[in-house]
């Protein structure tokens, strides 16, 4: 069992504290409207006070699946450079199953390793949203210590062909931050720059604008290995659903940016 790290931190640790507070961040959520199947999703992964709105938008905007891949940076760098669990996720809402049908099709650079995901917290915070507006699904969450283009061409290759082979509705999660700790200019300029480029699934591009910058997106990684599963599987654009940063919440100018994204 993958216990908690991060409850109590980046979200709260009971269960009625987080329903709560998700319940904040995303009024209106539970009134009837369209979803949207989503192929994918880019959301972020810092404490719920500050990116938890953005997230919620996201979430409450698309339909559920019965699996959901989600994939996030490594911010320790422990572990397998490309790792699956493959151990039942613990929340303060329940406990969640690892899709072991789809994980088995998994046979390349994706390691069966639980050391890169006991502390990190860019899967977890996730699947307190998931538990939140979905019922009955299962997840696949695989940590990136490897971000660099042709390891995350050879994860998307991986993932690609493992859906090929799978018989189930796969949604694929991006967890990541955008730029952070720079003056709220510049940070709104690199981010829309980026975002630009994942509206048009344009992966050679995101990664020059990211070096070209000196962006500091975290989850760099999973955004290009989503966006390149999705174009291989018929995705032609993405769409903003909501930007903000943490200068909306603290006043500070100095600031750590947030996309929510949906591609279909």
């Amino acid at each position: 069992m993958r216990r908690p790290a991060v409850a109590g931190q980046f979200y709260p640790g009971s269960e009625t504290e987080v329903r709560s507070l998700i319940a904040r961040l995303a009024p209106g959520t539970s009134e009837p409207r369209d979803k949207i199947k989503a192929c994918g999703i880019v959301v972020p992964h810092a404490g719920y006070v500050y990116s938890g709105g953005v997230a919620a938008d996201v979430y409450s905007s698309i339909e559920g699946a019965p699996t959901f891949v989600l994939l996030g940076p490594s911010h320790y760098g422990v572990g397998s450079p490309v790792a699956v669990s493959t151990q039942p996720w613990e929340t303060p809402l329940g406990k969640v199953e690892v899709d072991q049908d789809f994980v088995r099709l998994l046979d390349g650079i994706i390691d069966r390793d639980e050391i890169a995901h006991q502390s990190e917290h860019s899967i977890e915070v996730q699947i307190p949203f998931l538990q939140y507006f979905f019922k009955d699904f299962r997840i696949v969450p695989i940590c990136l210590g490897m971000q660099d283009y042709d390891s995350v061409r050879e994860v998307a290759t991986e993932l690609i062909t493992a859906l090929e082979k799978y018989d189930g509705q796969v949604v694929l999660v991006a967890s990541s931050d955008f730029t952070h700790y720079e003056h709220i200019s510049v940070a709104k300029k690199k981010d829309m720059t980026l975002i630009k480029d994942i509206e048009k699934l344009d992966v050679p591009t995101f990664y020059d604008d990211l070096y070209r910058l000196n962006a500091t997106a975290c989850g760099y990684g999973p955004i290009a290995t989503t966006m390149m599963v999705c174009g291989a599987r018929g995705a032609s654009k993405a769409q903003l659903v909501r930007y903000a940063t943490s200068g909306d919440v603290t006043g500070d100018s100095q600031v750590v940016g947030y996309a929510g994204m949906i591609i279909v």
